[in-house]
């Protein structure tokens, strides 16, 4: 699938979206054009990294399992969608690996540049090691995938998070860390 073809998909989900509001139980196309990003994501960092060894995809898959773990067990516990459908799934997921934590501690985090790093290494990882491999031997294969994960990683995120997740989501209006750091308009 070419990143036009991504494109379209994306516009196909939002225009099945409600104007405005939230959802208590996200839609099920919704979901899985989020965790598609993220499997796309995985996927192309996973084959790059293969170029250098099997023992680099085996790190990078446990990294990924890692934040995973972090996200569930230590934020998804205490959201609104614990136990529900949200946009990526992870409430329904979360409440069936973990017990529900306090709710008004969601509200509380704070979130910095610093903490979100570990998930901008997931793309940028491997983008940089195939800079290593273009650097090394020039592939039109390996450089593809670079350019395919760089607007992925930035551009499909932001436009996941911006126009499909967080733009109906619930504990955005209850209080939600991430929506603080991002919000140009709340930290003003």
């Amino acid at each position: 699938m070419g990143f036009e073809g991504l494109l379209l998909y994306f516009k196909f989900v939002y225009s099945f979206m409600q104007e405005p509001g939230c959802y208590d139980q996200y839609p099920t196309n919704i979901v899985i054009g989020s965790n598609l990003l993220s499997f796309l994501i995985y996927v192309i960092g996973a084959f790059i990294l293969f170029r250098f060894s099997l023992i680099w995809v085996i790190c990078y898959v446990l990294f990924i399992l890692l934040l995973e773990f972090r996200l569930l067990s230590g934020h998804c516990v205490d959201c609104y969608y614990y136990g529900k459908t949200c946009a990526f799934g992870k409430g329904r997921l979360s409440s069936i690996l973990f017990h529900k934590g306090q709710p008004e501690r969601f509200n509380q985090m704070k979130i910095t540049w610093k903490d979100i790093v570990p998930d901008f290494l997931v793309f940028i990882v491997p983008v940089l090691a195939g800079i290593l491999l273009l650097i090394q031997e020039f592939s039109l294969t390996i450089l593809i995938l670079i350019i395919a994960l760089f607007i992925l990683g930035f551009f499909g995120n932001a436009l996941v998070r911006g126009k499909l997740a967080c733009r109906y989501c619930k504990q955005k209006e209850i209080g939600c860390p991430a929506e603080q750091l991002f919000d140009k308009t709340k930290n003003k």
